[in-house]
C-alpha cells in the first residue's frame, strides 16, 4: 500500500534520518519526498509518500515511535483513500460545476458526498452528478440553527473539510474555531481591494490593470485567513465590465480548484499566518 506522512515541528537535528529509518524498518520505498524549514520561526515540515507491503497501523507505529522525541504533529494516512469534503454554495455555479467536472475526469483527489445550498437553484446540476443536495433556507433559518445542520452534515457523511464555492453567508466565529484549518474559501482579489457588492463593476470604475482571485483558509477574522492559492489576469480600458465578471469566474474556478487538490494531498502546512504550500 501507498503512505502518505506529513510532518511539522521545531527544525532540530535527525528528522529526516529518523523518519527514513522508520520507513527502512518496515521494507518500505519512498517514492516522493518534500521538505522545508522557515528559518523565521524555526518550523520544519515534510511530506513523504512510500509504498510497503504492510498496514497503515505498522506504519504509524514505526514512524511514531522513531519521530516521538521531535514532538511533531504527525499525520499518516491511506496515500489512495480520498479526503471527503463537503461543499457549500449559493447560485454562482462556476467554481461548483469545475470542482464536479475535474471529479468526474478523477482528476480531483477529493469526494464530494453532499453539497449545501442556502438557496435551490444549483440543485438540478448537483444531483445530475448523482451527488445529494440539502437546502437550508438561511432567510428562515437562524445562523446557529444552519451551521448545527452544516455539522451533523459533517459528521454523517466522515467529512474531512469544507469548501466555500461562492457561498455568499459569513459563518460564525464559533464555527470557523469548530473547522481551524479546514474551511477553503475563493475572493476576488484586486488592488486596490474592492469590497461589497459588485466588485467587478467597482473594479472596471477604477481601470484597473491586473484582477485576480485568492483561495484562503477561513477565520473568524473575515478574508484575512492564510492564503493557500493566488492568480491573475492583466486586464485593460477595453474590457467591459461583464468581461471583467467573465475573466473573474475563471481564475476563481481555477484557483479555488488548485488549493483544494492542494489541500486533498496534504501538501498545504499552516505556519502562524503564512502557509508552506508543496507542489507537485
Amino acid at each position: 500500500m501507498e503512505i502518505l506522512a506529513t510532518l511539522q515541528c521545531e527544525d532540530r537535528s535527525g528528522i529526516v534520518n529518523a523518519l527514513t529509518s522508520a520507513v527502512l524498518e518496515i521494507n518500505g520505498n519512498i517514492l516522493e519526498n518534500q521538505q522545508f524549514t522557515d528559518s523565521i520561526t524555526n518550523t520544519f515540515v515534510m511530506r513523504t509518500r512510500f509504498e510497503f507491503s504492510g498496514s497503515l497501523t505498522d506504519a504509524k507505529t514505526s514512524l511514531s515511535a522513531r519521530l516521538s522525541r521531535f514532538n511533531p504533529t504527525l499525520n499518516i494516512r491511506d496515500a489512495n483513500q480520498a479526503k471527503r469534503a463537503l461543499i457549500l454554495v449559493t447560485k454562482a455555479s462556476h467554481c461548483l460545476r469545475d470542482l464536479l467536472y475535474l471529479r468526474d475526469l478523477e482528476e480531483m483527489p477529493a469526494d464530494f458526498p453532499v453539497v449545501v445550498g442556502n438557496h435551490e437553484d444549483l440543485k438540478p446540476l448537483v444531483e445530475s452528478h448523482g451527488i445529494p443536495f440539502v437546502y437550508l433556507d438561511t432567510e428562515k433559518l437562524a445562523k446557529e440553527e444552519v451551521e448545527r445542520e452544516i455539522e451533523g452534515l459533517t459528521k454523517a457523511h466522515n467529512i474531512d473539510f469544507l469548501i466555500l464555492a461562492r457561498y455568499m453567508q459569513i459563518l460564525s466565529p464559533e464555527f470557523c474555531r469548530n473547522f481551524a484549518d479546514r474551511i477553503i474559501n475563493i475572493h476576488h482579489s484586486f488592488l486596490p481591494g474592492f469590497k461589497g457588492a459588485r466588485p467587478y463593476h467597482q473594479a472596471h470604475d477604477k481601470g484597473v490593470k491586473v484582477i485576480g482571485a485568492t483561495a484562503h483558509f477561513v477565520t473568524s477574522d473575515l478574508d484575512e485567513g492564510p492564503i493557500i492559492e493566488q492568480d491573475v489576469t492583466r486586464v485593460n480600458h477595453a474590457a467591459s465590465p461583464e468581461e471583467f465578471v467573465a475573466i473573474g469566474r475563471d481564475i476563481e474556478r481555477r484557483v479555488l480548484s488548485s488549493a483544494v487538490k492542494l489541500y486533498a494531498e496534504d501538501r498545504i502546512f499552516i505556519v502562524g499566518n503564512r502557509t508552506i504550500v508543496f507542489s507537485k
